[in-house]
Order: C-alpha cells, then structure tokens, then sequence
C-alpha cells in the first residue's frame, strides 16, 4: 500500500443496495469506519426511504457520513403487481449502466470539496466495480451474506456446466460433492438464481455479474467471521486479492473513539415481558423485514404455539394479525406476546428465549449464534435455503421442518424436539461453541478485529 493522499483528504463513496436489511448493515460497518476516521468522509449513496431511515435525527449518525440521495426508478403514479424483485428491477434499471451515479458522484465530490479515493459498496452492485476502475480507485464490495453465499455465486458457471440447467426441476433433491469448500450440498438450497428460478430475470442476472465480478475488488469484505466457514474460506480467500471476514459487528470490541453501539430501543416492552419466562423456554419468531409466510401457514404456526402451549414472542406487522385464526389473539394474551417490531439482538441475548423461529436470513443466523440460541428454520428465498442447510446439516445448531413448511403437527414437533427434548440440549451446547468462537473473533485479538483493522487501512489509506 501506498499513502501518497493524507487521510484529512480522503473522500469514500458507499453504495447500497436498498432492499431488505442489506443498507441497515451496510450502514453499521461504515458507521464503525467513520468513528474510526473521523477526518474520512464518507459519502452515502441510497434511494430516498433508505436515506430518510438511516440518517434520521435519532439515529445519530458520525458528522463525517454524509448522505446523497440516488433514484429509486419507480416512475410517478406507478402501482407495483406484487413480485418482490419488481422493484429491484426498477432500481437497477435507473442505477446499474452508471449514467443515474455519475451526476450524484460529482455532486458529492463538489460540496465536499474533495475527489473520491475509494468506493464501498453492497457486492450486489458489481457495476460500482466497474465505476471504480474508471476513477482508478480501489473498490471494495461488502457482502451481507456469509462465505457460503459468495461461494455459490463464485462458483456459479461452474455449477451451470456441471449441473445442466436443462430440466433442472427433477434434481432439486441431488446433493452433490464437486463444489469447492463445501463437503455436500443439496442443489435444491443453492440460491435463488444459480439454478432456480428465473435466471433471466434483472436480479439472477445481478447475481451472476456480482460472481464474475468479485475477483476484480481490492478487497472482498463479508459480514461473517472465519472460524465458522474454515474450509469455504480457506478455498476463497486465494481467489481474491483480501478476502476480510469482519462481523460480528453486534459484539465487535468498539475502540474508544467509536463508541458503543446504540442498542435498539424496547417500545413494545418485549424485554420487560421476557423477565417474567423461565430460561430457555420462549419461542421468539421473526421473519425479518422482507419475508412473510402465506396465510396458511401463520395460521399453522399460531395454532402449533396454542395448542402446544409454547410461551412465545412474535414480531408480526399489524397488517398480518388479521391472518390470525379467529379469537388467537384473545386466548393467547397470557401466553404469548405480539409485536410489530422487537428490538432483535436484545430479545435473543435474554435468559429466556430458547429457540428462534425464522426465515434464516444471515443476519438473523448470525445474530442468533452470537445469542447461542438454537433455530427452526422456514426459508423463503435468495441465500434462506443454503443458510437453513448449514444451520441443520453442516454447523448443527437448529432443525429444519418435516416438509419445508410449517404445518401444525410439524411446528408442534420442532418445537418439542428443540425446547423439551435432549436434541434441544445438543443444540444449544453446539451453537454455544459457535457462539464463543464469534466472541473470540470479535475479541480485541480476534480474526475480524483484525480484518477490521485490515479494512479500515484500505479504505483510508490504499491508492491503486
């Protein structure tokens, strides 16, 4: 590395990719960089609902994040059919060739007065690396997802060509052995969009460009830390020029000029509700922000928790409730509590939680063994699949449902298996080796402390 610009002058451009919790993550790795960096300015590229959320009065946000805002492509008037990749569609149809950046960029670079040096963004915009190599700057992609997740997409022509895509349907059960760092995977829980679904569709084929792109990055980021993927990260890191697992942030040792990170608050008073359930004994149940299962299913859930008589803590939004079977609310209020939102780490680090049911999105896996919580796991889509079979089949830290849905029987049973019975105990003992090696890695010597360090130097400091 060379240090020919002082870090008073440098000027770091952040884009994000604006859908589920990928901007909230993103966001908190450059907080913990711009506290780090105080004389850095980062420049923060979002649609206009990201950026109100993000940057509003009580988030607090470091004097030197500044945020710009760039087009979400939904035209005026536009009613959406209800595909969620529709507008993501939209959204990189009004960013991805540059021409929607370029303005915004210069708008940045005049009212801060200083060039862009280096470029950060969500892995899912491989174009940015592009955009970077015509500023002939460093760029440094940060993926959302853990090892697993860059692997498929790395890997994904070599799985097209192993694999055939041609009448694919009939080999979603196959588990197959040729994928480098992993010992087995089921096809059927590779991602959306290497060998299911419509892989012609704008977001498959973002997907695909991000894998071929990734190579090109001064520095690939994940938010993920080593020891929970050793062989996956031991075959990816050659391939890249820094392959830095950086997470988890929510016990990162925040330096002295960084600050703790501000705990979420408690405004539907789950913890308070908690204090008063044995140890290990609630369900908590969360989808996260995208994820909502059909009607059919919330139904199967509530009843599986009545019957059972689960002691349970649901983060559901308020328009779902009426899904409900008719009277649940009322007989359920002495077991259960509803919620339209709760605060997540805060409900997973407390005594009396002893399972998470979930969409196993990977914050919400990460989280959760950093919690040393087991999980049941529902996925839906994008990386929930390959997420659910590490949980179940590699890290053993949760099971998954009989039939990849939640019936009423089925819930009732995962429930049991993990609440009551001795497979329960195994768990939890398992995920809590998980859980002191995120500590670990997050410890003031550990590996992601130290590629924080890593990363905190490129950014500031890398000039190609």
């Amino acid at each position: 590395m060379t240090d020919n610009v002082s870090n008073i002058d440098r000027h770091i451009a952040v884009f994000a990719f604006p859908f589920g919790s990928h901007s909230g993550t993103l966001f908190r790795l450059v907080r913990r960089l711009a506290a780090d960096a105080p004389t850095v300015t980062f420049s923060f590229f979002s649609t206009p609902k990201t950026v109100e959320s993000l940057f509003s009065p009580s988030k607090n946000v470091p004097h030197n994040i500044k945020p710009y805002v760039v087009s979400d492509g939904v035209p005026e008037g536009h009613v959406f059919s209800g595909n969620p990749e529709e507008p993501v569609s939209l959204y990189l149809a009004a960013v991805e060739e540059g021409e929607g950046l370029e303005g915004v960029l210069k708008a940045a670079e005049a009212e801060i007065g200083r060039r862009i040096r280096c470029v950060v963004s969500d892995a899912f915009l491989w174009f940015a690396g592009d955009l970077a190599g015509e500023m002939g700057v460093p760029w440094v992609p940060f993926m959302v997802g853990g090892a697993g997740s860059v692997s498929a997409h790395f890997y994904t022509d070599l799985i097209r060509e192993t694999v055939g895509i041609h009448d694919i349907a009939r080999r979603e059960n196959d588990v197959v052995k040729f994928i480098p760092g992993f010992q087995e995977l089921r096809l059927g829980d590779l991602p959306m969009g290497v060998l299911f679904g419509n892989l012609e569709s704008p977001f498959a084929i973002m997907l695909h460009k991000m894998g071929r792109a990734l190579p090109k990055a001064t520095a690939v980021v994940i938010n993920s830390f080593e020891e929970i993927n050793q062989e996956i990260n031991q075959d990816l890191k050659p391939k890249f020029e820094m392959f830095l697992n950086v997470s988890p942030f929510n016990s990162i040792s925040w330096s002295s000029s960084s600050g703790s990170p501000s705990l979420d608050s408690d405004k539907y008073g789950c913890i308070p509700w908690l204090d008063n359930h044995e140890a290990a004994s609630v369900a908590y149940i969360s989808f996260g922000t995208s994820a909502t299962p059909p009607p059919i299913e919330i139904v199967a859930l509530a009843e599986a928790l009545e019957v059972s008589g689960t002691p349970f803590l649901w983060s559901l939004k308020d328009n779902f409730k009426e899904l409900l079977p008719e009277g649940f609310m009322e007989r359920a209020s002495e077991l259960g509590k509803i919620v339209p939102w709760a605060p997540q780490e805060q409900v997973l680090a407390h005594s009396s939680v002893g399972v998470f049911v979930t969409h196993c999105g990977w914050n919400s896996v990460l989280e959760s063994i950093v919690a040393g919580v087991p999980l049941i796991g529902r996925p839906f889509f994008g990386d929930h699949h390959l997420n659910t079979w590490m949980v179940t089949n590699v890290w053993k830290i949760g099971v998954s449902l009989d039939v990849g849905v939640f019936t009423k029987t089925g819930t009732m049973s995962a429930l049991e298996l993990v609440l009551s019975h001795e497979k329960g105990r195994e768990l939890r003992e398992q995920i809590g080796e998980f859980k002191e090696l995120a500590l670990m890695a997050a410890g003031p010597e550990g590996s992601s402390t130290q590629n924080l360090n890593t990363l905190l130097e490129v950014v500031t400091k890398y000039n190609l």
